[in-house]
């Protein structure tokens, strides 16, 4: 988060974080500028110099949440015993901690709008997944568990992110189990 000398969050982070709730309550569809304003307690100006369209807007909150997902895998990682497939076992990890349920699930729900009107704003997730597949690739010692197991995580935190798991909270608990099982010893023959 950027402040300013004194401690104070910037005029960035105030907006930044005035449009993720209001995407979360009403939806990126129906989010105006005057109303991120508004609720930043700033003037429209001051928000237009620094976000001149809702793209520009939408787009860093969706770099923010990159940001947020990057920083946790990163303090995460030392966290993590080493063993095999750890970047998979990384990204999985990351995944299930912060996508899963709270404040950035009804964002990314709300942004959903967004992202089909405009699929450019999604470019950003598109080369984090790509650079993802590569270190998972690059760092494996079994990369058919690697690749199951970081796919198996990707579907169901897409399906939680979207609020349409079917699974109770004891199958989701039993399917976490196994994809960890997956990726620290691999596929049984």
């Amino acid at each position: 988060m950027l402040k300013n000398a004194r401690g104070r969050k910037s005029s960035r982070e105030k907006i930044l974080d005035a449009a993720a709730e209001l995407v979360a309550e009403i939806g990126a569809g129906r989010l105006t500028l005057d109303a991120v304003a508004e609720r930043a307690g700033l003037s429209k100006g001051g928000l237009l110099y620094n976000f001149p369209t809702k793209d520009a807007l939408l787009q860093a909150m969706i770099q923010r949440m990159i940001d947020q997902v990057t920083e946790s895998r990163e303090t995460l990682r030392s966290e993590l015993e080493p063993g095999p497939n750890l970047e998979a076992r990384l990204a999985a990890t990351t995944l299930l901690k912060m996508c899963c349920g709270g404040k950035m699930q009804e964002i990314a729900t709300g942004l959903m709008v967004a992202t089909a009107e405009n699929p450019r704003l999604l470019d950003p997730v598109r080369t984090v997944i790509v650079e993802t597949l590569q270190r998972i690739k690059s760092d494996s010692d079994d990369l058919d568990s690697a690749l199951l197991g970081w796919l198996a995580v990707e579907g169901l935190s897409n399906l939680e992110m979207h609020n349409l798991s079917p699974f109770s909270d004891q199958d989701r608990e039993r399917i976490v189990q196994a994809i960890n099982r997956l990726l620290t010893k691999g596929i049984a023959s």
